[in-house]
C-alpha cells in the first residue's frame, strides 16, 4: 500500500482528493492537513510515503513545510507539490527544498494516480515546461553557487557526467538511450548509480545538482 497525506487549505479539494484515493486498492489516505505546519505534524505521525502538498497555504506555506519534512531526514516520504499554474512562480525555491514534482490542480485523475506511484518508485514529475522554468530561474540568479566545484561530481564517470547533463536537458530515459546508443536498462542502471554518488534523493534532485555543480554550461548547445 502507498500511504498518503493531503495538505490542502481547500476542505472542496481534500473531498476530492480522498474520493480518487478510496477508489484506489493500493493507496490508502493517512491524514490530511489544512496548512503547512499542520502538514509537518501528521506527517511526523504518520511518515506517509507521498505528502500531496500545496504550495500556497496560511501559516506555513507549502514550500517551508515541505523542507522542513525533508530535513527530518525522512527519506521514505516523497512531497509533490500541488498549483494552479505550470509556470508557479516558486518552483524553483519548492524543488530546492526537496520536492519530487508538481502535478497541477485541474489534472485528471488517473495522471494524479500515475504521478504519485512514479514518485514511489524514485521517479519525479517535472514537466518540460517546468524544466524550461526551473533553467531559466537558475540564469538569471548569480553564479556564485557553481563557483566551486562540488566534491561529489569527481564521483562521477564520464559516462555518468553524460547522463546527468541529459537529464538536466529534461531528456527521458528512452531519449538518453537514444542520444548515447545503449539500452534503457544501461540508462536506468546510470541513474541509479549517480542518485547514489550525488547522495540525492531521486532524479529531479540530480538535475538541481546538474545546474549548481555547473554540470550544464548554461547557453551550450541543446538548451
Amino acid at each position: 500500500m502507498i500511504r498518503v497525506l493531503i495538505a490542502d487549505d481547500q476542505a472542496l479539494m481534500r473531498a476530492a482528493f480522498r474520493m480518487i484515493f478510496e477508489a484506489e486498492p493500493d493507496i490508502e489516505l493517512v491524514g490530511e492537513a489544512s496548512d503547512g505546519d499542520e502538514a509537518v505534524r501528521v506527517a511526523r505521525a504518520t511518515s506517509p510515503d507521498v505528502v500531496i502538498m500545496d504550495v500556497r497555504m496560511p501559516g506555513l506555506n507549502g514550500i517551508e513545510a515541505t523542507r522542513i519534512l525533508v530535513n527530518d531526514g525522512r527519506p521514505e516520504t516523497r512531497v509533490i507539490m500541488l498549483t494552479t499554474f505550470d509556470m508557479d512562480e516558486y518552483v524553483y525555491d519548492a524543488l530546492l527544498a526537496g520536492a519530487s514534482g508538481f502535478l497541477l490542480k485541474d489534472l485528471p485523475p488517473e495522471q494524479l494516480i500515475l504521478g504519485i506511484r512514479a514518485v514511489c518508485r524514485g521517479e519525479s514529475l517535472l514537466s518540460p515546461a517546468i524544466t524550461r522554468r526551473m533553467i531559466e530561474t537558475f540564469v538569471s540568479r548569480p553564479r556564485a553557487s557553481v563557483a566551486t566545484p562540488d566534491a561529489r561530481l569527481g564521483l562521477l564517470t564520464q559516462r555518468e557526467r553524460e547522463v546527468l547533463a541529459l537529464l538536466g536537458r529534461g531528456r527521458s530515459n528512452p531519449e538518453i538511450a537514444a542520444a548515447l546508443y545503449v539500452s534503457e536498462t544501461t540508462v536506468k542502471t546510470h541513474v541509479q548509480r549517480i542518485l547514489a554518488k550525488l547522495q540525492v534523493r531521486d532524479r529531479l534532485q540530480a538535475v538541481i545538482f546538474a545546474y549548481e555543480a555547473g554540470v550544464i554550461r548554461i547557453g551550450s548547445p541543446d538548451q
